[in-house]
């Protein structure tokens, strides 16, 4: 069931080497701490990246009006406002 290469430790020498636990778990070797007949395998899991394209959209639809320009966000000292964009002179 286990595997021969794997590092087996009391609980008392997983505590004066946790960090040798560690960089073999780091390492992908599983370690095994025993303690009272039980065993404990401590393996690396890591974190799965976030792709950008599996993030929701904040705005569920856009305003054909807000979409051609017609309307914009402004900071006030109230707050965010949403205005009509001025038309520049031609």
């Amino acid at each position: 069931m286990y595997n021969v290469h794997m590092k087996r430790y009391t609980t008392a020498q997983a505590r004066q080497r946790l960090a040798e636990v560690l960089d073999a778990a780091e390492r992908g070797q599983p370690v095994v701490i025993e303690r009272r007949g039980v065993r404990f395998v401590v393996q690396t899991q890591r974190r799965r990246r976030q792709t950008p394209g599996g993030r929701m959209s904040i705005i569920a639809s856009l305003d054909p009006a807000v979409a051609s320009g017609a309307w914009t966000w402004a900071w006030r000292s109230t707050g965010l406002r949403f205005e009509r964009r001025r038309r520049r002179g031609r």
